[in-house]
């Protein structure tokens, strides 16, 4: 049993050198979009976390699967129209050229859709009985 990569890095790895390069660009347009966002490994795929899982991508034999949530299928939704679509992803295929820039325009709706929310969310309210 092979064991689940920690890292960005080691995921990258495991994959053949052609695969590695779109995913290492990938990466990197995901980190100048968005440069405060932290890498993790969550769901066993790359991460991207930005006050909250910001997108996710990974691999396979015949695409890229990228996962921007359904907010970020939503706004794209004409641009994507051309790849097989679910919910919160989007499979591009690695036979078709990459649509880095069309990654760069999700990755940028998503960190302002992630700073917009953050300082909504609802604190905890301190429910103490009076005495």
């Amino acid at each position: 049993m092979k064991s689940q990569p920690q890292t960005l890095d080691a995921y990258i790895a495991g994959f053949p050198q052609d695969v590695q390069e779109i995913l290492q660009k990938i990466r990197r347009i995901i980190s100048d979009a968005a440069p405060d966002a932290q890498e993790a490994i969550k769901y066993q795929i790359p991460t991207f976390v930005l006050g909250g899982n910001l997108v996710h991508f990974a691999a396979f034999a015949k695409h890229i699967g990228f996962y921007p949530t359904p907010s970020g299928i939503e706004q794209f939704k004409d641009a994507l129209s051309a790849y097989k679509t679910a919910k919160g992803s989007v499979q591009f295929p690695l036979d078709s050229p990459i649509p880095y820039n069309l990654i760069r325009r999700i990755v940028k709706f998503r960190v302002k859709e992630n700073r917009d929310e953050s300082p909504a969310k609802p604190k905890a309210k301190n429910r103490s009985r009076p005495l």
